[in-house]
């Protein structure tokens, strides 16, 4: 389907939609708890909201998704690793230690020159924990997990990425039963670099395919611009 604007990813929907009716109540009220027990501990003083704050965004953007980036790191090193990530991505990211809650069945999508993956949740937010952490905001928001399936070139484009027409853009809806990890392309230019400067390449947002991977990273692109 080369070419194609999307390929939304539907091989889970007949029981996506079941279990998700009963989990999104729950979420929705686990979330309430969550901000009524966090203006409790503001209120009396035992939490520092900007210190929560700060805690929150190095899980959602630091520790959590290097892990992702070890695996992809990997994958990008050792052909026969990559070819068991994308066979068997649970087991393969097991052999790292990440597993638990929310990564228990895993599916890597590869990006290539002739297809980029993109990862929604359509109805909640299912989200691969041990490999990218926390869920970021707008992974979250309604306008993206519905324009992620309706546009998802604009999307792309809303994060800076652009890609030719001619690469089908492949959509895949993350459930309570199978969560993807995208495994990006390589950038050209870092053939001679070793395993853990690539993997601080990699970001979260790569890994969920909202954008590429880039060398050398944007913050050394602009620092000598």
């Amino acid at each position: 389907m080369a070419g194609a604007d999307h390929h939304h990813d539907h091989h889970h929907g007949h029981h996506h939609g079941h279990d998700h009716d009963h989990e999104h109540p729950r979420l929705g009220e686990l979330e309430l708890r969550v901000k009524a027990l966090e203006s409790l501990l503001v209120e009396k003083g035992l939490v520092d909201p900007a210190a929560l704050d700060t805690f929150i965004d190095i899980y959602e953007t630091k520790v959590g998704p290097r892990n992702g980036a070890a695996v992809v790191a990997r994958a990008w090193v050792d052909p026969a690793f990559r070819d068991w990530l994308l066979r068997d991505a649970s087991a393969a990211i097991k052999s790292f230690g990440f597993e638990g809650r929310q990564g228990e069945h895993m599916v890597t999508v590869e990006n290539t020159n002739q297809v980029h993956n993109l990862v929604v949740c359509t109805l909640c937010s299912c989200y691969p924990w041990p490999v990218l952490g926390l869920p970021p905001v707008w992974y979250k928001s309604a306008p993206f997990r519905s324009r992620a399936v309706i546009d998802p070139r604009g999307v792309l484009a809303d994060f800076g990425t652009t890609l030719p027409q001619d690469v089908e853009i492949r959509v895949w809806d993350s459930t309570a039963e199978v969560r993807y990890l995208v495994l990006p392309q390589r950038p050209s230019g870092t053939e001679g670099l070793p395993e853990a400067e690539l993997a601080a390449l990699v970001t979260r947002n790569a890994m969920i395919g909202v954008e590429q991977v880039v060398y050398p990273p944007r913050n050394a692109r602009e620092a000598a611009e």
